[in-house]
């Protein structure tokens, strides 16, 4: 018989990519390894679609209300993280299953505060993303880009989320 080993569950998370006039709109955000860009983008939260969750990612990180169109593409990348503390056993092995979604930008709310850790907006051409990869917060920003400016597209109807996602934890306990 062997060892169960934990059940591997990746962390799920949304992006948005939005281009406007050729720039596209990034975050500049503190990291454990420093300042890092990435375009808007953060964790699925219980009870959201994906969709759902971008729109409301964008709206944290950069104060802009964003409507999802087209889904751009469902990447995965794992990387190791040092150990949190001291002390601690080894480096985290982290897998990232990411939805990227490209859609219409909307209102600017100017006195929304930014999430913690985002220090600015920014927007950026297709060079100065090719140019900046070391700095990169994760190696799908740019190509989820490059994915996006190659045309690809993908109805939001491809992902279904069920209405079961949506209910309180313990409505089907009844």
């Amino acid at each position: 018989m062997t060892a169960s080993r934990p059940r591997w569950k990746p962390n799920v998370t949304v992006a948005a990519v939005i281009e406007r006039e050729g720039r596209f709109l990034l975050v500049e955000e503190h990291t454990s390894a420093g300042l890092k860009l990435n375009t808007p983008a953060g964790h699925l939260d219980p009870g959201e679609s994906p969709a759902e969750g971008c729109a409301r990612e964008t709206l944290e990180e950069t104060a802009h209300h964003f409507t999802p169109d087209a889904l751009v593409g469902v990447y995965m990348a794992r990387f190791q993280r040092p150990a949190a503390r001291p002390g601690t056993d080894g480096e985290q092995d982290i897998t990232y299953l990411r939805f990227a979604f490209a859609g219409t930008l909307g209102a600017f709310e100017a006195d929304r505060t930014l999430d913690d850790g985002i220090v600015r907006t920014l927007w950026m051409d297709i060079d100065e993303l090719r140019a900046s990869v070391d700095r990169h917060r994760s190696p799908l920003l740019l190509r989820c880009i490059e994915d996006y400016l190659a045309g690809q597209r993908y109805p939001l109807e491809l992902i279904h989320t069920d209405a079961s996602v949506a209910l309180p934890p313990d409505a089907g306990d009844a």
